[in-house]
């Protein structure tokens, strides 16, 4: 991403807490709540935004991960899911690429708390997905690899044995590491190999064999299962940025649905898909816009009102981007400019801008957006 961005733009101390008490603070409600990661590499923080009645959003407080990220300038991990909520929003994953660990939280209203951080099994770890008590870390350093962990009830990772699986080949760029709605299978996007890779889950958790799918549309960045079970992936493109759809068959192939739709901008890398199914939203980091796009049956993508949805302000280059648990708030990390940008989605899954949060540092490494 980081090349590609250049040739279109030139341009706390751990809390030790007995489980029983985590669970009792875990009833605590949940608030409109966006996380974002520093990415710092001397302290890798968590910081946390909460919407206020308003409509403002203003800065609760800041959680070290007890890792260090990578540092650098804008978007050095070059990847989508580096900070990751389970299903039930219940633990939030954050990957320490410079330390080489993830870091897991407890989620208590708009607080965190630790409840473990363990090695990640590879090399700058820089997504995380999670199914059921499965947790899938991709580290793209050296051979580049997934690896498998389970976590418990009380937020504790253990590494499945003989879990580790290999990527097509050596600095291959894994960008993105997703899990099917049903659990059974693993996408994987090699970036720089511009290849999706699939894996079978075993019954243990462990991945089948790699079933390597070279991508037919150039720039594959990021790849998402949507809640139909299929899976939308990101392009940069060669002229023009674009977003396609895939079925994943049963022998790990995929078949295309809607194949390279452009997304009217440049560099899109990250997509974002509605919690019903019904939208996704493809940032375009080149531009500082945002497509939309309506999923329909089977899968097929079709634009919404002139494709462009969102605009952030000019020079934004909105990285990685996520909605809110109840579908009702798109927001993007701008990290070039150090602001995070909100908008509320309308039942057509138009976008409408509501804040720009400012604040963080500009051009600092920032990546990885999660929200509640």
């Amino acid at each position: 991403m980081v090349n590609v961005m250049r040739r279109l733009m030139t341009t706390t101390v751990a809390l030790c807490v007995v489980v029983p008490v985590i669970a009792a603070e875990a009833q605590e409600p949940a608030e409109q709540t966006v996380f974002v990661m520093s990415n710092n590499a001397e302290k890798n923080q968590v910081i946390a935004f909460e919407r206020q009645s308003n409509g403002t959003y203003s800065e609760q407080r800041r959680f070290d991960t007890q890792g260090r990220g990578t540092g650098g300038v804008n978007d050095p991990l070059e990847s989508q899911g580096s900070l990751t909520l389970s299903l039930d929003h219940t633990f939030l994953y954050a990957a320490n690429a410079g330390s080489g660990d993830i870091t897991v939280f407890r989620v208590v209203g708009n607080r965190l708390i630790i409840t473990d951080k363990q090695p990640s099994g590879g090399s700058q770890p820089v997504s995380i997905a999670q199914w059921g008590n499965a947790v899938y870390v991709l580290n793209s350093g050296g051979a580049g690899s997934v690896v498998a962990f389970h976590i418990n009830p009380s937020g504790q990772l253990q590494q499945i044995p003989n879990s580790t699986v290999f990527l097509s080949a050596n600095a291959t760029g894994g960008a993105s590491v997703s899990v099917s709605p049903n659990g059974q299978m693993v996408a994987v996007v090699e970036r720089i190999a511009n290849n999706i890779d699939t894996f079978h889950v075993n019954a243990d958790g462990t991945l089948g064999p790699l079933v390597v799918n070279a991508s037919p549309g150039p720039g594959a960045f990021s790849g998402r299962f949507a809640p139909d079970g299929n899976l939308i992936v990101s392009e940069t493109g060669g002229t023009g940025s674009a977003i396609s759809s895939y079925t994943v068959l049963a022998n790990g192939t995929l078949s295309a649905i809607s194949q390279s739709v452009p997304t009217d901008g440049a560099a899109n890398c990250w997509n974002a898909i509605s919690p019903d199914g019904t939208h996704v939203y493809a940032s375009n980091a080149g531009s500082s816009t945002i497509a939309g796009f309506t999923i329909g049956n089977g899968g097929t993508l079709t634009p919404i009102a002139g494709t462009i949805v969102g605009t952030n302000p000019s020079g934004s280059t909105n990285l990685d981007i996520t909605i809110s648990g109840d579908g009702k708030f798109l927001y993007s990390l701008n990290g070039e400019v150090g602001t995070v940008g909100v908008f509320a989605i309308g039942a057509d899954g138009t976008l409408e801008e509501v804040t720009q949060i400012e604040g963080l540092p500009a051009a600092v490494g920032f990546n990885g957006i999660a929200a509640l």
